[in-house]
């Protein structure tokens, strides 16, 4: 499948600002089953200083310095990305779930697709008892890991609802599993917070999903005009190692998702970080469009 990506990001001062400092992860990952075409990332106002790089996990990062007053911050996206992902492993074709929390633990691979780093708690995902307990409904002794995964994703399906603004991006997982809803990260903060509680593996995605109706004429949850998605992958031993699992939508994350970048939770992989130099409050607009082609 191939689709064009435009995001146009405006962010909008109370008083000038004098000074910026900014890091932007917005460019899709080149990675298997995902070439990235061509590629256009346009700042106004001109930075004083870019660099274009990646950061620990490989994600495209980009560093910009700004150093002439502004009161309006426009970062826009277009972008032509090709996905053709491999098909999953049949669930029960994955090791149980307790093989791969054990091979985890005495795992001693530290490169970025290594299991530990999905393994402990990160500034956003602690770990939660009562979460802990939810996500072990679905791991009974010896089940399959990616068939236990897939349960868990439905049931947050089922028992969240998804109400945009009834949360924000520093919201924890504790809070989104007592009111049972949130939006795509909260869903994704929870089972990667019930995922490590057992001693699993979990990673946090972000990028975009279709927001062209397939032709039953559904909209996925998450597919919005003004939003980028979030999703999880899930570490399954070898051979199988990182499956991506959309809990918003209860699916296998597949041609309909686009990656931009992974990491523990949303502090790795926010779109756009940094320190501004500004007395007043700032106004934030996104818009967002994946179109197939």
């Amino acid at each position: 499948m191939n689709y064009d990506i435009r995001q146009i990001t405006t962010y909008r001062y109370g008083a000038p600002v004098g000074h910026a400092h900014h890091v932007l992860r917005l460019m899709p990952l080149e990675r298997p089953g995902q070439k990235v075409r061509s590629i256009q990332l346009d700042i106004e106002p001109k930075p004083a200083l870019r660099r274009d790089g990646s950061d620990f996990f490989g994600n495209p990062l980009t560093r910009i310095d700004i150093d002439s007053a502004h009161d309006r911050l426009v970062i826009q996206l277009a972008t032509r990305v090709t996905v053709d992902s491999a098909a999953p492993p049949p669930a029960v074709a994955t090791p149980s779930w307790q093989a791969v929390r054990d091979r985890a633990a005495v795992s001693t691979d530290l490169r970025p697709p290594g299991p530990a780093h999905g393994l402990f708690p990160s500034r956003l995902v602690t770990v939660e008892p009562d979460i802990t307990a939810y996500a072990r409904e679905s791991f009974a002794a010896r089940r399959p890991v990616l068939e236990g995964a897939r349960d868990l994703a439905a049931r947050i399906k089922r028992d969240f609802a998804y109400v945009p603004g009834a949360t924000n991006v520093s919201t924890p997982p504790r809070v989104c599993f007592a009111e049972r809803r949130g939006v795509c990260q909260d869903f994704a903060h929870v089972m990667i917070a019930g995922l490590r509680g057992l001693g699993l593996p979990a990673r946090y995605v972000s990028g975009y999903l279709r927001t062209v109706p397939k032709n039953d004429g559904q909209r996925l949850a998450g597919a919005a005009d003004d939003a980028m998605h979030a999703w999880v992958q899930v570490w399954c031993g070898e051979p199988h190692g990182w499956i991506g699992l959309d809990p918003t939508n209860d699916m296998v994350a597949g041609n309909d998702h686009i990656v931009v970048a992974v990491g523990r939770d949303y502090a790795d992989v926010a779109p756009v970080a940094g320190v501004v130099l500004l007395s007043g409050a700032q106004q934030l607009e996104v818009a967002v469009s994946v179109t197939p082609i």
